[in-house]
């Protein structure tokens, strides 16, 4: 089973930066569509942001304007560099490749990393 690596998860006050990293394997990265999602206990995970291989992407719509998500297809690494942090951003980030490959489907995920913003 494939798994994907999040890492830059942290404590940061309201107002302040974070930039949360996901290592993939290489064999599928650049062809896959790679999402970051967002889960707080007993609630459902929600799509953060979205990016195609091709790099068009998609944002929730309380993230817009704060949130940027960017893959870099060289290093097998997806990014969601996150400004103006609130609290209501404290989750833990998971993210996700999915696509087709030889007519199969794929859909890996990462472990999470937390995100604390503090009020």
């Amino acid at each position: 089973q494939v798994q994907l690596v999040e890492s830059g998860g942290g404590l940061v006050q309201a107002g302040g930066s974070l930039r949360l990293s996901c290592a993939a394997p290489g064999s599928f990265f650049s062809i896959s569509t790679m999402d970051w999602y967002r889960q707080a206990p007993g609630k459902q995970r929600e799509l953060v942001a979205s990016i195609t291989s091709g790099g068009s992407t998609n944002y929730a719509d309380s993230v817009k304007g704060r949130f940027t998500i960017s893959r870099d297809n060289a290093k097998n690494t997806l990014y969601l560099q996150m400004n103006s942090l609130k609290p209501e951003d404290t989750d833990v980030y998971y993210c996700r490749a999915y696509g087709v490959i030889v007519g199969l489907k794929y859909d890996y995920w990462g472990q999470g990393t937390q995100v604390t913003v503090s009020s």
